[in-house]
């Protein structure tokens, strides 16, 4: 392929790129053609809460079982956690960062585009804090003095004594019972247990029900004693003979006086779902059973779990989450394979949940919701309009001064000027089918007014040299080619000079500087793209003898006929 031919080539795709970002950037163009309008169509600008307004979420977060040398690193894994958590509901460039009030850690959650407060809130929350706590080997429970369970054991039988013998002398038992009875599930029902077979109760109990004298609608001649108190008992019915025999009795119960069985208590292991690699379903046996939810740690997890199960054989370690407690399974041997398993009486859509919420990511602290704020984007509208006003008199007012100073040369510019323009749109839409989606703020429209006038700069700076040797007797096409190569140096050197501060900024700054500077870096480098690539190729595709004879035309300076040594 010869040189014409591949200069031609190059053209035809500036073009086409033309009409490509052209489409992308105004799909009205093509409205009448509703598949390809509609496909263009969906492509939308990624708008920052300044502009389309959204939530804005405050969480103080729970330190406490942290030690100060792992704070830092406890809120950046907590950071981390709520990006991926969010960013798994679609949520477009959320900003989320830490900060400090006082001595509370602070996180603080901004959502563009959400406008329902409790959904924001709700995808935030359904992230599970996932924590293992061992038995606290200092607790402690109070005892009751014997004497005093004595004494109330035996004001308790008195009143039993009473009852019983009020009873026999004929009165309402099942009043008595809802009176007196002391237990929860019978008492409200007259005392009335229900049907059940033999071996059903406690033996002292079961005995007397089941014997062969207590006879129907009676009740029995003696007080019964047994592990629960003391027991009033009186038979409604029976049916079936043998293994089948069933019984019906109402009982009042005066419940013995015990210690209190003592409430286990709890302590923080370390182990939490900062350590978690990945969760699955998974069931104990084929068959029917109910699933559960197996966990496996990473390597400092599976370290701290080894640790933790062989210092509590024959011990409980409990699962916590979101505080409340799921599971508490007895350890039997030491277990160093960072594996666990959460039996929680799941249904299998719970388990399936759960999995999902903890692969996305358990939070590694406990966090409290402090503030809310619902963002308007009124403010944020009309700075857009007047900052899209604002950019587009600019771009015209440039477009009409280039063409008027640079005549041909400008035109080509101003034309390419409306490509970069157009291509810059076409980048921020296109961004949402890539991970690395642009969100446009009013910073960033500032930065991308900005790096408009650096898209011309590079142009003036060509034409200039131009003009230069156009006056040093060049002819031409010799002028502009060494026009592009002795501007170029100039432009590399400024336009490096802008990536380097502009990274400067995105590693120091805050959220809307950085939104400046990212903005600023792609505009930059889009420019340098049209200025020295796209500019050259239109304008040496269309030099030839036209411009020789018409010089004054192409940048209001006459070239000679003849060339010079210089060339």
């Amino acid at each position: 392929m010869n040189l014409k031919k591949k200069l031609r080539l190059k053209f035809i795709l500036v073009i086409l790129l033309a009409v490509f970002v052209g489409l992308v950037s105004y799909p009205k163009a093509v409205k009448k053609i509703p598949s390809v309008y509609n496909a263009l169509n969906k492509l939308k600008i990624n708008l920052g809460m300044d502009l389309q307004g959204g939530i804005h979420l405050e969480y103080k977060a729970d330190l406490s079982q942290i030690s100060a040398g792992k704070k830092t690193e406890a809120m950046q894994s907590l950071q981390d956690v709520i990006e991926r958590r969010v960013n798994a509901f679609g949520v477009a460039e959320p900003v989320i960062y830490t900060t400090k009030s006082g001595s509370e850690e602070r996180l603080v959650v901004e959502l563009a585009g959400v406008k329902d407060i409790d959904q924001a809130k709700q995808m935030i929350k359904e992230t599970p804090f996932l924590e293992f706590k061992e038995e606290d080997p200092n607790q402690k429970t109070e005892k009751i003095p014997q004497e005093v369970l004595d004494k109330l054991n035996t004001q308790k039988k008195a009143k039993a004594e009473k009852i019983f013998k009020e009873a026999l002398n004929g009165k309402d038992f099942a009043q008595l019972a809802k009176d007196n009875s002391e237990d929860p599930g019978s008492k409200d029902k007259g005392g009335e247990l229900g049907y059940a077979k033999q071996g059903s109760y406690v033996p002292a109990f079961d005995k007397v029900v089941f014997g062969p004298n207590f006879k129907n609608g009676t009740i029995h001649p003696k007080l019964i004693e047994s592990s629960f108190g003391w027991h009033i008992i009186k038979k409604i019915g029976e049916h079936g003979q043998g293994k089948d025999r069933e019984v019906d009795v109402a009982h009042i119960l005066f419940a013995k006086a015990t210690q209190p069985t003592p409430k286990k208590q709890y302590i923080a292991t370390g182990l939490t779902g900062k350590n978690l690699k990945s969760a699955s379903v998974e069931f104990q046996k084929q068959g029917l059973s109910e699933p559960q939810v197996a966990l496996q740690f990473d390597s400092q997890g599976a370290k701290l779990f080894s640790d933790i199960t062989k210092r509590n054989l024959k011990k409980q370690v409990a699962i916590y989450l979101d505080r409340k407690i799921v599971s508490a399974p007895t350890v039997q041997t030491e277990i160093d394979n960072g594996q666990a398993v959460i039996s929680g009486h799941f249904t299998l859509q719970e388990a399936k949940d759960l999995v999902k919420n903890l692969n996305e990511g358990a939070l590694p602290v406990p966090i409290t919701l402090i503030s809310q704020q619902s963002v308007q984007a009124s403010l944020g509208q009309t700075s857009l309009v007047k900052n899209v006003k604002a950019g587009a008199i600019g771009l015209a007012i440039v477009i009409i001064f280039i063409i008027f100073y640079y005549r041909f040369l400008g035109l080509i510019a101003a034309f390419a000027l409306i490509i970069y323009t157009a291509l810059m749109i076409t980048i921020f839409k296109l961004s949402n089918l890539t991970p690395w989606s642009i969100t446009f703020t009013l910073s960033g429209i500032a930065g991308f007014i900005l790096s408009i006038g650096m898209a011309v700069d590079a142009n003036v700076l060509i034409f200039e040299r131009t003009k230069e040797e156009l006056k040093n007797e060049r002819n031409v096409a010799s002028a502009i080619e060494e026009g592009f190569r002795r501007a170029w140096p100039s432009i590399r050197d400024g336009n490096y000079s802008t990536i380097i501060t502009s990274i400067i900024l995105i590693g120091v700054g805050t959220g809307f500087v950085k939104g400046f500077a990212v903005v600023l870096i792609i505009g930059v480098l889009v420019s340098m793209f049209t200025a020295i690539v796209l500019v050259k190729i239109i304008l040496k595709f269309l030099s030839g003898q036209w411009m020789e004879k018409r010089s004054w035309l192409v940048a209001g300076v006459k070239a000679k006929d003849k060339i010079t040594n210089k060339e």
